[in-house]
């Protein structure tokens, strides 16, 4: 199901927020602009289709010969700790400054130790992890013996991998990260004008090499004459990433003349093409190295997912659910005070679990796990559904409700929740229609069924699919 026009100016608005008197600049696709590339798009994944995995609701392909890592991530275990925020590169794509030497960081929480790093990862259930900046190598004792400690205790369990531009790589560093356990090293090799002799000194000593680059327009043959120079060098996943406008790299963007996109964040159109290209050339002259398309919607739609599951079940109460999309649920029924009471005593009459409701904040409200779905008389009531978004934070905002998770003796991370829009009231048909769509058969909605409502409760119940929409 596309976008709805609401999410779409939502989505627009957002942006222009962002950029200011800068959006002005940005080039944005006409909407013959948008149907040739669409089209355009169609074409390529037609060409794919029967050739190549497609999975995480059409966002990411091929998923045919992921990297463990990148299985990892897209299956919701991965955590990505910055281990400095300075770099040596000054890649024109980069989306901030890396010039500071911060604290290792994830999710805005700083890790000082690297016990308070594994108690972490243990806490919050991961199954993998990254070291990334800046630039790691930069600062190759912390890097160290952040991986050293987090093998240490996993093993064979916790996968790790790093990120690097690769310029400080030799081969006593290189033994020294396999030694400490490290199973996967990611290439910026963007960063070095595609130079691979870096990469080169880890093949064979790193258990996985992996190449991680965006996927940039002007690049495109370069990149096609060094698929089969990549897989000889000992590459065994090449990982392309579509391209994203930040207010730190917006003039370097801006000058080449690119097509942007409107969504969460603004992305490079021409981009998401040239990575197709790739894919689909790798595969016509059957080069044997694996290409993964990371498509920005993957990132913001799955890896958010899998922050707000992890987080969520910490902070929801039990008459709460969390949705496929990772989303805290609240039900409520709204009534006369009388009905009210008559739900509730049917409730305790037939010895429900009391977590599974709860009095709401006024006589005409009661709240209900979904469980209870087939036990409501819908003559009685509307429906009231709540959707709130969970974010770890270093301490409290006090702003809105909030949970202290212990990782260790030490150290502790918070937990915040907040409504992640306005609640959706339903009447009459509407609220079995959201039971039947939602809790019941699972299945999606059809764009006849009052499209706009269900477009919007998608993309909190069980999210979009699809690349991500042209305008």
């Amino acid at each position: 199901m596309e976008r709805s026009a609401k999410d779409r100016s939502r989505l627009i608005a957002g942006n222009e927020r962002e950029y200011g008197e800068r959006y002005a600049q940005l080039t944005f696709p006409t909407a013959s602009t948008a149907q040739r590339a669409l089209a355009r798009r169609t074409e390529l994944l037609q060409a794919l289709a029967g050739r190549v995995a497609v999975g995480y609701g059409g966002t990411k392909l091929d998923c045919n010969g992921l990297s463990p890592g990148c299985r990892i991530c897209a299956e919701g275990g991965w955590s990505c700790l910055f281990i400095t925020g300075r770099c040596n590169c000054r890649c024109f794509y980069c989306p901030t400054a890396q010039t500071e030497n911060d604290l290792p960081t994830t999710n805005t929480v700083d890790f000082r130790t690297p016990a308070d790093y594994v108690g972490y990862l243990e806490r919050f259930g991961f199954s993998g992890a990254s070291i990334s900046g800046g630039e790691p190598l930069l600062s190759p004792k912390r890097s160290l013996a952040y991986v050293r400690a987090v093998k240490k205790h996993f093993g064979a369990r916790m996968h790790v991998w790093l990120y690097t531009n690769g310029t400080l790589a030799n081969d006593e560093l290189l033994r020294r990260f396999r030694d400490a356990g490290l199973d996967e090293i990611r290439f910026d090799i963007g960063a070095t004008d595609y130079h691979l002799d870096k990469l080169r000194q880890a093949a064979g000593v790193i258990p996985t090499v992996t190449v991680e680059i965006p996927a940039i327009p002007e690049d495109h043959q370069r990149l096609k004459d060094k698929l089969v120079e990549m897989r000889d060098a000992g590459v065994a996943h090449l990982n392309l990433h579509q391209m994203r406008l930040t207010p730190y790299n917006f003039e370097h963007l801006v000058s080449r003349g690119y097509t942007f996109l409107h969504g969460e964040k603004v992305t490079v159109l021409e981009s998401e093409l040239t990575a197709l290209e790739l894919l689909r050339f790798g595969l016509d002259r059957n080069i044997g190295l694996p290409v993964n398309y990371c498509s920005f919607v993957f990132k913001n739609r799955y890896q958010g997912r899998a922050a707000r599951l992890r987080n969520g079940r910490f902070i929801m109460k039990g008459y709460e659910t969390l949705t496929e999309n990772g989303y805290i649920r609240s039900l409520t029924l709204l009534g006369s005070p009388e009905a009210v009471t008559r739900q509730m005593e049917a409730f305790t009459r037939q010895a429900v679990d009391k977590d599974l409701w709860s009095k709401g904040s006024s006589r005409g409200k009661l709240l209900i796990h979904p469980r209870l779905w087939g036990m409501i008389d819908w003559n009685d009531f509307s429906l009231l559904v709540g959707y709130s978004s969970t974010r770890q934070l270093a301490s409290m905002s006090y702003r809105n409700p909030f949970v202290s998770v212990p990782v260790n003796a030490g150290k502790a991370v918070i937990i915040e929740r907040a409504r992640a829009v306005a609640d959706f009231e339903l009447r009459g048909e509407d609220c079995e229609s959201y039971g039947k769509f939602f809790l019941i058969d699972g299945k999606r909605p059809e764009k006849r069924d009052k499209f706009t409502l269900w477009a919007e409760l998608l993309r909190f119940e069980k999210g979009l699919q699809g690349l991500q929409d042209y305008f």
